[in-house]
This record gives C-alpha cells, sequence and structure tokens, in this order.
C-alpha cells in the first residue's frame, strides 16, 4: 500500500494533500502527517485534501475524528476537502459529515508551483 503527503500552505491556508490509500498499512504514517500540519498550524484551520485518496477504511475515519479533536483543542479546527461520490457518501453513513466540515475543492485557491512550502513525503507501505 502507498500513501504519499504533501503540507503546502495556499494564501495563508495550510492544506494537507493525501494521495494514496488511507488503511491500517498507512495509518502510522498518515497520524504523523496530521499531527505535524496541526503542530505547525497551531490555532489554524488546516485542510485535508483528500480528492486523491482511493481508499480510506474505519481507522482512517477515526484518525481523521481524533485529529480534528486535537486542533480544537488548540483553537483550530480540520476540513475536509474531498470531490469523490464515493468518500462522500461514505462520510455521510458515518456520520462524520456532521462532526467535521466537508467541503469542495472549489472553496480553496488554486494550487501554484511558487505557493508550495513543503515537498511531498512519501512511503512505501507493505500490508501483511
Amino acid at each position: 500500500m502507498e500513501l504519499v503527503c504533501s503540507l503546502t500552505v495556499l494564501g495563508d491556508l495550510p492544506v494537507l494533500q493525501a494521495s494514496g490509500e488511507i488503511d491500517l498499512a498507512t495509518l502510522p504514517y498518515f497520524h504523523d502527517q496530521l499531527n505535524r500540519a496541526i503542530s505547525l498550524h497551531v490555532g489554524a484551520e488546516v485542510f485535508v485534501d483528500l480528492d486523491g485518496v482511493t481508499a480510506l477504511d474505519d481507522t482512517g475515519i477515526g484518525m481523521l475524528l481524533g485529529a480534528a479533536g486535537r486542533a480544537r483543542e488548540h483553537g483550530g479546527d480540520l476540513l475536509l476537502v474531498c470531490n469523490s461520490d464515493r468518500l462522500r457518501s461514505r462520510f455521510s453513513l458515518t456520520g462524520l459529515d456532521r462532526a467535521m466540515v466537508v467541503q469542495a475543492r472549489a472553496v480553496l485557491p488554486r494550487h501554484h508551483a511558487g505557493e508550495r512550502n513543503g515537498t511531498p513525503d512519501r512511503r512505501d507501505q507493505k500490508s501483511s
């Protein structure tokens, strides 16, 4: 399994972009990336862009909820950007969309190469 995360700042908005599968195999890496984004932007609204995510299991949903709680404890929040009908339907079924803001990419500024403050961090994970 593979998951790639990249933390960028678009304007003044921190955005953690995730691409690949979020599951048990990649969960430790995803956890680290969420915590890094929240820690670097204490008190801010951190956007998690899930448009590149091809799979998200229940542990990943739990991780997002926990990270949102940590961000809120420090005066910030975690907001999801997702245009995938499949994932949005899953968020509705699990109630995640009632616990967190899930919005479309259109609300974020367009990404320009000059605005990228982070570099992609790639981890190849193998499931057992």
